[in-house]
């Protein structure tokens, strides 16, 4: 008897339908195929003791099984389930009427209970699209699913609930979550928050402009001085995830397997991966192409500590999704694209010992260890970050304050108001959001300049040695500061305040 049933693959963060042909005939054999990798291969064993513990069996007859389209690559445990019905309706020890209304996937265990599987959400989202009644999949998924609305979403902990189901022996009830209300009620809870950092009044200022504008920022200061601190709460004053923001996030996360009984991500990432990380793992790939850490941290952060000590491959391979806020993954069968809009924020010392120019420091580098240690970071890189700020230890008095420092929320405020001008002022533009994302020809149409701020300007490059591809970071984030400030026009205090975010550019700093 040849029976069909459904599962489905993922590739980049879309699904694609996989129909499981399943026939058995005469004869002695398991022959599976539709190019299946070794972990589908292995199901076979899987099923059979799931089957076997549970009073079923496979037939001892000839059974072919084919995955189709067969020239895409089959990966992972999750088609144990699909391929265990196909295998359960094709020998009639179940009722197969019923089983092609229904996407089915999930991972067996012998026992016959199911284990949680990657990508539910974009799996969830394609059967929609393409109009199954619904979806089965292990109950870790279910609220992750359904999120999709209008799909009835079932989510199981064993194989005999999805037979019971599949027989009309026994109604399992979909699992249905208020997305909206879910997201909205997610949003006020930020893990850190700015009320908890003492002092750093500039570094602050610097960190909401940064948000605002949606510029890469760049924290140089010695160790214990609060980089890391400063760094984990920028997050909470970035303005909301939209609804759509939120479901593309987790997506991403979904893929590779992030969410666990969870629904919809509706804070912003922020990911710390260790200076030892390979290129891979920072922007995706591997033999089956997996979203890398950049990617995870889409319309969020990515917080880079100690950028210094990371692998120069590594840096380098980042600056072409830093500039095009995607990266795109290409084999001999097949090119993936992940989404990578995300803030970078890093981190350094000022030296190898780090300290610099401090009289009481314990260890005083020499100029050429200086310069080595430095010139770690490529200008390419550099150039594509736009506030460079240094942070000073914070001194006692600061410390012992009773004053409350204002908290993450009011902060917010200010930059949400910020974007909301920038999205009128770029509604006509393509692919541009916030003034992070200008070209040139944007700069010098939205950052025009009075004569005092050029004169101003022209003085600061010649007297501070500012490098020639400062010039547009200043005008960026001059134009930040005027919305944050709510100004219409670009003032001298404006580019005052941007020059001094340049600290990198200034001679003896960085060749």
């Amino acid at each position: 008897m040849l029976v069909k049933i459904f599962g489905s693959a993922v590739f980049g963060i879309e699904a694609t339908t996989i129909t499981v042909e399943v026939n058995i005939a005469k004869g002695i054999g398991y022959h599976l195929v539709g190019l299946p990798d070794n972990a589908v291969r292995e199901s076979s064993y899987r099923i059979s003791a799931a089957l076997s513990n549970n009073h079923y069996q496979l037939p001892g007859k000839k059974i072919t099984i084919n995955m189709a389209p067969a020239d895409l690559r089959k990966e992972g445990s999750a088609y144990d389930l699909t391929l265990a019905l196909g295998i359960l309706a094709a020998s009639e020890q179940i009722i197969a009427d019923k089983v092609t209304d229904y996407l089915i996937m999930g991972e067996l265990s012998l026992d016959g209970s199911l284990q949680a599987i990657k990508g539910a959400l974009p799996i969830a989202i394609k059967a929609k699209e393409e109009g199954f009644k619904g979806i089965i999949l292990p109950r870790q998924n279910a609220r992750e699913a359904a999120i999709v609305e209008g799909l009835a979403v079932y989510g199981i902990e064993h194989l005999t609930e999805a037979i019971d189901f599949l027989d009309g022996k026994k109604e399992l009830t979909p699992t249905r979550i208020d997305t909206r209300a879910e997201f909205y009620n997610n949003l006020e809870n930020p893990a850190y928050d700015f009320s908890d950092v003492k002092g750093q009044a500039s570094v602050k200022r610097a960190m909401e402009i940064a948000a605002a504008g949606g510029h890469n920022i760049i924290l140089i200061g010695p160790p214990g001085s609060g980089k890391t601190m400063l760094s984990k709460r920028l997050p909470s004053i970035l303005p909301p995830m939209t609804l759509e923001e939120a479901l593309e996030t987790t997506k991403i996360h979904s893929v590779v397997g992030k969410i666990k009984n969870t629904g919809l991500i509706s804070q912003r990432p922020f990911r710390s991966p260790h200076h030892t990380i390979s290129d891979v793992a920072l922007v995706g790939g591997g033999q089956y192409p997996q979203p890398g850490e950049i990617s995870l941290s889409h319309n969020g952060v990515l917080f880079l500590d100690e950028l210094p000590e990371f692998k120069r491959t590594v840096l380098e391979v980042m600056r072409q999704p830093l500039e095009d806020r995607e990266v795109t993954i290409s084999r001999a069968r097949f090119t993936v694209t992940y989404p990578c809009s995300f803030m970078l924020v890093a981190s350094m010392n000022p030296s190898p010992g780090g300290y610099f120019n401090d009289p009481t420091a314990p260890v005083v580098s020499s100029p050429a260890e200086m310069q080595r240690y430095l010139s770690k970071i490529s200008g390419p890189l550099l150039d594509r970050i736009d506030i460079h700020i240094e942070v000073n230890p914070v001194p006692f008095e600061k410390l012992t304050e009773t004053s409350e420092p204002e908290n993450s929320r009011s902060i917010r405020e200010r930059v949400s108001k910020a974007r909301e001008t920038q999205s009128k002022r770029f509604e006509k533009e393509e692919q541009v959001h916030y003034n992070a994302q200008m070209n040139v020809k944007q700069i010098r149409r939205f950052c025009p300049l009075n004569q005092d701020c050029q004169d101003l300007l022209k003085n600061a490059m010649e007297r501070l040695n500012l490098s020639a591809r400062a010039y547009d970071r200043i005008l960026k984030v001059a134009r930040t500061i005027a919305d944050v400030e709510l100004a219409s026009h670009i003032t001298t205090a404006h580019i005052s305040e941007a020059i001094q975010y340049r600290s990198l550019d200034r001679e003896g700093w960085l060749a």
